[in-house]
């Protein structure tokens, strides 16, 4: 690991801390803060972390933060969220670029057209938007909740929004007719039925019971169907730890190997495979953004901050709280 990193306007990198965790450990004590870390963050990370967890967890954290500091490596809707929840709290991000292909590709003026094209319907939009496109929302709903979530709405017309993976699959789950935005995860949908079909072959045994595949609803159809267990972050991690199939084929981000390999370590735990064997393309660019340099960079600086306008996260909050309640 480097103990150089550059720093914009300076010509020379600047030396950091040989301990880079010793010295975030100290920072957290010393800025009274508290660290929240998605499972798709990097394992030295995760492991520095005072709460690990998916979208919804984080957000459940968030909400009772007692603390003065809320440091988020994760996504930046995940820290919007978590100002969102906590306007008096400085809440910091080890690097601001950190976004989101399902975010990014929901831009608010495009959704506010969207949605005049469908006038009377109930807005449910997943937690991975911006606070812009929460703001339009009458729900917010994570991976966790969404198919609970639509089921308590009652026969109302329903647009869903980013992801249409997820939207199919809610469809599915609950047997309702959902409009849904167009969007997609360069993460999930980059994963291969054809070569996790050859996966399983290969480890499942005489009659396949040796192997279990556990995927997020994010994936392709295609790759759902082939799946033992459909369920979110933390469903798959709790899936893992009953399953008694000694091999699991994860199908999302890498990053939730390494909590899984804690509880189970006696399992072969292996990464579905993407379409192009070439690259790591299941492995989220914008997660990795978040390295223990920046981490660190980030508590001693308290710096990249989230800001947002107050009527802005106002309008957000609502829906958030929704979300919130009926989970």
């Amino acid at each position: 690991m480097s103990n150089h990193l550059p720093v914009a306007g300076q010509k020379t990198p600047e030396r950091l801390p040989t301990d880079l965790e010793g010295e975030i450990q100290r920072l957290k004590r010393e800025r009274n803060a508290i660290l929240l870390a998605h499972y798709y963050q990097e394992s030295e990370i995760q492991d520095l972390a005072d709460v690990v967890g998916d979208s919804l967890q984080l957000a459940r954290a968030a909400q009772k933060v007692d603390r003065d500091v809320i440091v988020f490596c994760g996504v930046h809707f995940m820290a919007e969220t978590a100002k969102i929840l906590n306007p008096t709290r400085k809440v910091v991000v080890p690097d601001l670029t950190a976004g989101c292909s399902l975010a990014d590709g929901c831009p608010a003026p495009d959704f506010r057209r969207f949605l005049d094209q469908h006038p009377g319907h109930t807005v449910v939009s997943y937690i991975n938007c911006t606070a812009e496109v929460k703001a339009m929302s009458d729900v917010i709903c994570t991976s966790s909740n969404a198919a609970k979530i639509v089921r308590q709405l009652g026969d109302v017309p329903i647009v869903f929004a980013p992801d249409r993976h997820l939207a199919r699959f809610v469809a599915k789950e609950t047997k309702r007719d959902l409009v849904a935005w167009p969007g997609t995860c360069i993460v999930h949908e980059q994963f291969s039925a054809k070569a996790l079909v050859q996966l399983k072959l290969e480890h499942g045994g005489p009659d396949g019971s040796r192997v279990e595949v556990l995927a997020h609803p994010e994936c392709d159809e295609s790759v759902l169907a082939l799946a033992d267990y459909i369920g979110s972050t933390t469903g798959i991690i709790e899936r893992a730890v009953k399953s008694t199939s000694p091999v699991l084929i994860i199908a999302t981000e890498p990053g939730v190997i390494h909590q899984i390999k804690k509880r189970v370590p006696d399992k072969e735990i292996i990464a579905a495979p993407g379409m192009d064997e070439s690259c790591a393309c299941n492995t989220c660019p914008h997660m990795r953004k978040n390295t223990l340099e920046k981490l660190y960079l980030c508590l001693r600086d308290l710096a990249p901050e989230i800001t947002l306008e107050e009527s802005l996260r106002l309008r957000a909050l609502r829906p958030i709280e929704r979300m919130l309640q009926m989970s």
